[in-house]
């Protein structure tokens, strides 16, 4: 730990971790004036014991009005059982560290999907401010692309999002069926532009704007 003279004082990363958001977070609140580092001669921030303590207990008045979730997701409607394990598993950490759950969401749908009908009232109910906490088994379980972005946005909003990384409740199975599918997705856009590309090619108009870079008129003749 860094000290610089005094034992209150604590750099960006170290502060954010007590935090448990960013660095990046504790950046655009700086800038935003959410919360204001203070700066070394250098002009290196830090921050101290006071401002921890005034955030931590601004924190759990927020907590008394926003709300400790757990979510879990499977892919296919035949893993519910997969699905039970994984509340069942997150209730039993919650528990174990004194936190009360508030509620449980759950989905089924791939990991790829970002039109989840339950996820995305969750990010909403986020944006608003009434979420204080989203519990989750694996990172891929919320989203399987894109979750440093997600969880740096939830964080600006003052959800935190608190992964488990348990490797037993993100099933290898589940990740191959999202590959397949990316490969599904990407072998249509590739037939698609070959058909497209054959049907230009038999349009004479399209060969002459190719071929002279303007429309050709064969009404008239020069």
């Amino acid at each position: 730990m860094w000290y610089n003279n005094q034992m209150d004082k604590y750099k960006p990363k170290e502060f954010a971790e007590m935090l448990h958001v960013t660095v990046r977070t504790l950046q655009k609140w700086d800038v935003t004036g959410k919360l204001k580092a203070f700066r070394t001669p250098t002009n290196r921030r830090f921050y101290t014991e006071e401002q921890y303590l005034a955030y931590m207990g601004e924190s759990e008045k927020r907590t008394e009005n926003q709300k400790n979730v757990i979510y879990a997701r499977v892919s296919t409607a035949n893993q519910k059982d997969d699905l039970k394990n994984q509340v069942a598993f997150l209730r039993q950490f919650a528990n174990a560290r004194g936190v009360i759950v508030d509620r449980v969401v759950t989905d089924i749908g791939s990991g790829l999907n970002f039109k989840r009908k339950h996820w995305n009232e969750l990010i909403r109910e986020s944006e608003q401010g009434h979420i204080h906490a989203i519990y989750i088994a694996h990172k891929d379980r919320f989203v399987r692309f894109g979750y440093d972005w997600f969880k740096a946005h939830l964080e600006e909003h003052g959800t935190e999002l608190v992964v488990l990384n348990n490797e037993d409740l993100s099933p290898e199975k589940e990740m191959i069926q999202d590959l397949i599918s990316i490969i599904h997705v990407f072998s249509c856009r590739i037939y698609g532009l070959r058909k497209y590309k054959n049907k230009l090619k038999g349009d004479e108009d399209v060969a002459q704007i190719l071929q002279d870079g303007a429309p050709a008129d064969r009404g008239t003749e020069r």
